[in-house]
């Protein structure tokens, strides 16, 4: 018995250990920070300089804010390589939290030097932050399998509740108070999620305290002869890793060379130069991408015929990912410009009365409620860790009076202008009205396969792009500005939140129900990997809407994306029994 984990659950809340929620909290604040903070971006780079913007081409913005989201992703597997073997998890954590709080501060200064400084240390800091929250979960759930899917849902409500409130009250104050106070108050935040954290260490005893080498953990884990059999005969070679980095290399300057490119209008420029009829950028990605894909028929072909096909099948998932998210993530780019500059947000009368109604309820309650559980965590936790608390407390009382404040202001306008980074919450909102519902269909005898709800979720990807597109048809090609209903934005975001159900907290576990233990870091990090690419995709397809809609009109960008999901999700229902088949029984 693991009498240091048996201790964490003497004191619990809600029936889970206190150490729990100070994860949550942090958690929550540090999603705070970073949604807050990304909610702006794209309105602050193309808002005109009368507006206090810096009155850039839409294009660029897209390019940056692609680059930024990609490489936030490619920076885990640094920052989990130096926790698990260098610093420690819970210093990773720390530091993270202290990397992306000067990464704020940074923002809120608004000259290009700090802007690029800020997004440069809100990378670094979340690459040791993001991934060591739930490995800490992780560890302290050892030996208690049966309460870890409670103890992952209640930590993703609060993923979902920082999201939520970081979008509203930064959202709020950047457009209608200013940028630096948006991304000013994302920064406090931030640094009080990490002092309520750094002073209740203690009460997570010996977990992440020091580095330590998972990949010799799992080698003890495995018993399987077969597992170390499928390892041992296939090592990477000396001209395999020279391939790798080369990939690695090419892929990571067009990630850089993409926007600076753009914003120095040429002057900067990695490739300047053509090939084949090929420009050096297009060149570049291009001989990446052959080189990680020979890589694979390379590799794949030597393992045992059971692995290779389930290798097989993670590959597909993570083809279909790259798309689900550079779809999915129109909503910060493409999606937030629609909603600023073709959506009719001005609402008078009763429909502005009704808004203010809603809006007030969704504020309050979620706050309310989370209130309630802080003043558990109090009732548990002040007496040991007072300095926690009192930071904690504090955040909340700060957050309380900004929504307050925020809400009585909108209540003494006659007219109510929704701000355009408001229509993002809404993802959070229905995550957290709809999780619960989607995890019993998951427990029911009707679950469907891993590849039956990729199709599902790249369906319901098109039906919201689709919603979109509908009501984007009246806009006349170039045309800069419009009218259109909220009610076809509200729709996307229902069904694009139903769609990341169906997808994103499952592809991590069947990842790892594919491939033995000695290859999920390999595995994680292809995954990863397929993630970011989709992050800069989602800024490269942005980019192209800008010309779609000069040439053809908007309408015709998103009934593209719509007819791409969709052709995705019939081609993951017809290849339902191949994908079947090469997962040899994992369900």
């Amino acid at each position: 018995m693991n009498t240091d984990i048996e201790n964490l659950f003497k004191d619990k809340v809600l029936g889970h250990p206190a150490g729990l929620f100070v994860l949550f909290f942090t958690e929550m604040w540090e999603r705070f920070s970073y949604y807050g903070m990304r909610a702006l971006l794209i309105l602050f780079f193309t808002a005109s300089l009368l507006d206090e913007g810096w009155g850039w081409p839409r294009e660029w913005a897209y390019a940056i804010f692609g680059t930024y989201t990609s490489l936030v992703y490619l920076s885990t597997m640094v920052g989990g390589y130096f926790a698990d073997n260098v610093i420690g998890i819970r210093k990773a954590v720390v530091w993270g939290a202290v990397l992306m709080t000067i990464g704020h501060g940074c923002m809120a200064v608004e000259t290009p030097f700090f802007i690029y400084a800020g997004l440069g240390f809100l990378v670094i800091g979340s690459g040791f932050f993001k991934p060591n929250m739930t490995s800490i979960i992780s560890e302290m759930y050892k030996g208690k399998e049966g309460k870890k899917d409670g103890a992952y849902t209640i930590f993703y409500m609060g993923v979902n509740a920082g999201a939520f409130l970081g979008i509203l009250l930064c959202g709020y104050l950047g457009e209608k108070v200013g940028w630096s106070w948006g991304f000013g108050v994302a920064g406090i935040f931030m640094l009080f999620g990490m002092l309520q954290f750094w002073f209740a260490q203690g009460i997570f005893g010996k977990i992440g305290d020091g580095p330590k080498n998972k990949n010799v953990d799992l080698i003890d884990d495995i018993t399987s002869e077969e597992s170390l059999e499928e390892e041992g005969r296939n090592p990477f070679t000396g001209v395999q890793k020279i391939m790798i980095a080369i990939s690695a290399l090419l892929g990571l300057a067009w990630i850089f060379n993409d926007p600076i490119s753009k914003v120095s209008k040429g002057k900067y420029n990695l490739f300047p130069f053509e090939f084949a009829g090929l420009s050096g950028t297009d060149l570049a990605i291009f001989v990446a991408l052959g080189l990680f894909i020979a890589l694979l028929v390379i590799r794949i072909p030597k393992y045992t015929p059971v692995l290779r096909d389930r290798m097989l099948a993670v590959i597909f998932f993570a083809f279909v990912t790259i798309f689900f998210w550079a779809i999915f993530e129109q909503s910060p780019s493409s999606l937030t410009v629609f909603a600023k500059d073709y959506t009719q947000r001005t609402l008078e009368g009763s429909a502005g009365m009704i808004f203010k109604v809603v809006n007030s309820l969704m504020t309050i309650v979620p706050l309310g409620i989370i209130s309630w559980v802080l003043y558990l965590l109090f009732k548990k936790t002040f007496e040991k860790y007072a300095w926690s608390n009192i930071f904690l407390a504090l955040s909340f009382v700060i957050v309380w009076g900004i929504a307050l404040w925020m809400l009585s202001t909108e209540f003494q306008k006659d007219t109510t202008e929704v701000p355009a980074s408001w229509f993002s919450i809404l993802n959070s909102l229905f995550i957290i009205t709809l999780a619960p519902l989607f995890s019993k269909w998951w427990e029911s005898k009707y679950n469907p396969n891993a590849n039956m709800k990729w199709a599902i979720g790249m369906g319901l990807l098109a039906l919201g792009m689709a919603c979109v597109a509908v009501g984007a048809s009246g806009i006349e090609p170039g045309a800069k500005t419009a009218s259109v209903s909220m009610i076809w934005l509200i729709l996307v975001y229902l069904f694009h939140t139903m769609g990341e159900l169906c997808v994103s907290p499952v592809a991590l576990s069947y990842v790892s129900k594919l491939v033995p233990g000695r290859m999920i870091a390999f595995m994680f990090g292809i995954w990863y990997l397929a993630v970011a690419i989709g992050m800069k995709l989602a800024g490269v397809f942005a980019e192209s809407s800008e010309s779609i809609a000069q040439e053809q009109g908007l309408s015709s960008f998103f009934w593209l994306l719509t007819f791409v999901s969709l052709g995705l999700a019939v081609l993951s229902a017809v290849l339902y029994p191949v994908i079947k088949k090469l997962m040899h029984g994992v369900k």
